[in-house]
């Protein structure tokens, strides 16, 4: 008889197989007649470094395997062009194109465009990494929810001209919650295969603020849960209740996910996994150690009668120290990676709240799917955090639609412990705010929070400069607006050698 891991595994590995036999068909190299335009969902780059990037597209309403021809030039009028090619674009990975381009020069700008008989995409910017930057503008984004509220905070991270984009986590969401009127609607039911994910990623990608700031910026991505379902744990359903049914829904998305986003192709593993956790460097400046907390993480403690994140109170296995948000190869890598730094600035990107959060049902209740439900998992992070090798740590984070400011602290239960890092919380780009009933009076329990804004969303700017980074909060001044500005909601500063906020 097989056992419930091996047939969860089994089936993961079939899925993966059958996707990876697509991409290994040999596509036509003849062009098809074109009822439309297949660069409808746009272009977009990703994974910077300082001798490339990742371009993407997607090809789509075809039925057979196409090869793209794809531009790279140093100026926009495409007069000179430094790489010229093809890429193939299969049909069993939905049309998706990633393009991997490698040996450019450091610190450049490119523009580049994909080709398909007599369409043209439109065009896309992107740039190389400087060898050895003075300053990095990052924008921290998550939580962007379809119904509930319009992009325009991309359109702002445009005007501030960033480097690059931080998605860590909620692109798209699978389900609609939540009382007060919407915007827009899904027009669709909740989404459970392949052809669904592919759908409702599809739809995302016509909002014209997302796809204009895919075409402007390099975006560095993670999923969390709403991409598949709500509150699911690694191999455990946060909604699905029999593992098989969850485990097929798990792999459409992600295959979907990877299909939509600007990763290197070998970002999809053959197992019908996906290897999100890797790093960015900046030079000396600054390394951003981007983090999977979903893919790996164990179930949810005390989720025995309920599944999924919930408040539990005299709830031991909140220390477990079996339980893991990252899994044992990725806890490794990360305390390998910063025990190795030479950046100035270490940014650890992960999806939720790192640090302790006392919520007002009493000092021993915790919302079990933030960090708090993994008490064990976060100490031996504090003590990654904490090497000699790391000058600046900052965590940043998204998922709870509310904006937070923390000083990480060596331990939770003493506010005079040692400060290890700061954390920055950006709020939901586009949804309805955090939970009243955890979150009102926070600061007041938690000293170690030093802001806290829970009705505006938004995102976070991070100037990175050797000598501090500038956090300012930018917060949309109406979801219901399609050209509603930003504005800035809170402005802090983090200083070098000096963690946490004042």
């Amino acid at each position: 008889m097989f056992g419930r891991r091996q047939l969860i595994t089994g089936a993961a590995a079939l899925a993966a197989s059958r996707f990876i036999a697509a991409a290994q068909a040999a596509p036509t190299n003849r062009a098809p007649r074109l009822t439309h335009d297949p660069f409808a969902l746009g272009v977009a780059s990703g994974e910077p470094a300082s001798d490339g990037l990742v371009l993407w597209t997607r090809a789509v309403g075809l039925t057979e395997d196409v090869r793209l021809g794809y531009e790279i030039a140093s100026d926009e009028n495409f007069r000179a062009i430094v790489r010229s090619g093809g890429i193939d674009a299969p049909a069993g990975r939905g049309g998706a194109a990633h393009l991997e381009v490698r040996g450019l020069p450091p610190g450049r700008p490119y523009f580049y465009r994909f080709h398909l008989g007599d369409a043209v995409s439109r065009v896309g910017r992107a740039a190389t990494v400087a060898a050895n930057p003075e300053r990095l503008r990052l924008a921290l984004t998550s939580c962007q929810h379809w119904e509930h509220g319009w992009f325009s905070a991309y359109r702002d991270m445009i005007e501030q001209n960033v480097d690059a984009v931080l998605q860590v986590g909620d692109y798209i969401y699978e389900k609609s919650f939540g009382s007060g009127p919407n915007v827009r609607a899904f027009g669709a039911p909740d989404p459970l295969t392949l052809d669904d994910y592919r759908a409702r990623h599809a739809l995302y990608r016509t909002d014209p603020d997302l796809a204009a700031a895919h075409a402007a910026m390099p975006f560095i991505v993670a999923l969390d849960d709403h991409e598949v379902e709500n509150d699911y744990a690694g191999v455990h359903g946060g909604v699905t209740v029999d593992p098989a049914a969850f485990l097929r829904r798990r792999t459409a998305a992600w295959q979907a996910y990877f299909e939509h986003m600007p990763l290197r192709p070998s970002a999809w593993r053959s197992g019908g996994s996906l290897q999100l956790f890797r790093r960015f460097r900046w030079g000396r400046l600054a390394t951003v150690h981007m983090l999977d907390t979903r893919q790996y993480r164990s179930v949810q403690a005390c989720s025995d009668e309920k599944r999924g994140g919930q408040v539990v109170r005299d709830c031991d296995a909140v220390a477990d120290p079996g339980a893991t948000m990252l899994g044992a190869r990725q806890e490794a890598w990360l305390d390998d990676g910063l025990a190795r730094e030479r950046g100035i600035w270490s940014l650890v990107a992960q999806q939720t709240l790192f640090s302790r959060l006392v919520l007002p049902q009493g000092p021993d209740a915790r919302w079990s799917d933030m960090w708090d439900g993994y008490e064990a998992a976060r100490h031996r992070a504090l003590g990654s955090l904490g090497r000699p090798t790391v000058r600046n740590a900052v965590v940043l984070g998204g998922d709870v639609h509310s904006f937070w400011l923390n000083n990480v602290l060596a331990d939770f239960g003493d506010p005079r412990s040692k400060i290890v890092a700061s954390e920055v919380v950006t709020s939901c780009l586009a949804s309805r705010n955090g939970p009243a009933a955890l979150f009102d009076g926070a600061r007041s329990r938690n000293p170690h929070i030093r802001y806290h804004d829970n009705a505006h969303a938004g995102y976070a700017l991070l100037d990175v400069v050797p000598e501090r980074i500038d956090v300012d909060l930018r917060a949309v001044a109406s979801l219901d607006e399609p050209a509603a500005r930003c504005f800035s909601l809170e402005r802090r500063s983090i200083e070098a050698g000096r963690p946490g906020f004042a």
